[in-house]
């Protein structure tokens, strides 16, 4: 089984910063992508930004600019670093993570999700 644990998240004002971390633990032969979701209330859920275990990265329109994310690939985490957060930017951050397991099956697991709260 792989886990992931998502830290960071919190209430802060327009205009400020939040930093989230992402932990992947369990039975890990690799970590593909790792990536950032998030869902507002009445909203589909939506990606954020997207890291490959090579450093390539992806981020939605909305956040380009804004947003940072990065990894950790010898501590199989990730962070993503906000800035100039928005109220638009509320919601339910989740990461998730893909890759291959230590058996060499597919896996995609997802946290439990972290609360941003921009308030304006």
């Amino acid at each position: 089984q792989v886990q992931l644990v998502e830290s960071g998240g919190g209430l802060v004002q327009a205009g400020g910063s939040l930093r989230l971390s992402c932990a992947v633990s369990g039975r890990i032969f690799s970590i593909r992508a790792m990536t950032w979701y998030r869902q507002a209330p009445g909203k589909q859920r939506e990606l954020v930004a997207n890291i490959t275990s090579g450093g390539s990265t992806n981020y939605a329109d909305s956040v380009k600019g804004r947003f940072t994310i990065s990894r950790d690939n010898a501590k199989n985490t990730n962070n993503l670093q906000m800035n100039s957060l928005k109220p638009e930017d509320t919601g339910v951050y989740y990461c998730s993570a893909e890759g291959r397991d230590s058996d060499y099956v597919l896996y995609e697991s997802w946290g439990q999700g972290t609360q941003v709260t921009v308030s304006s």
